[in-house]
């Protein structure tokens, strides 16, 4: 499965595939190959590009189209 998601973002925010790998402390093949899909994406993985772009794992593996992440509940006082 290809991840466009993850290249779309990653392209507009002008990033290469190592300045992108460096951030997640992975190389720029490992990165390279999550985004071809050769290669599945772990959680963690997954959970790091989440909080990086500000959205959500749903939206990034294409279960949703909303990009905005979900706003966590306040606690009841």
């Amino acid at each position: 499965m290809k991840y466009q998601r993850i290249q779309d973002l990653r392209i507009d925010s002008d990033l290469s595939q190592k300045q992108l790998g460096e951030v997640l402390h992975i190389s720029q093949r490992s990165y390279s190959h999550y985004e071809t899909g050769s290669r599945g994406i772990p959680v963690e993985m997954l959970i790091r590009l989440a909080d990086y772009y500000d959205t959500t794992i749903d939206y990034l593996v294409g279960r949703t189209d909303n990009k905005e992440p979900i706003k966590p509940l306040k606690a009841a006082k």
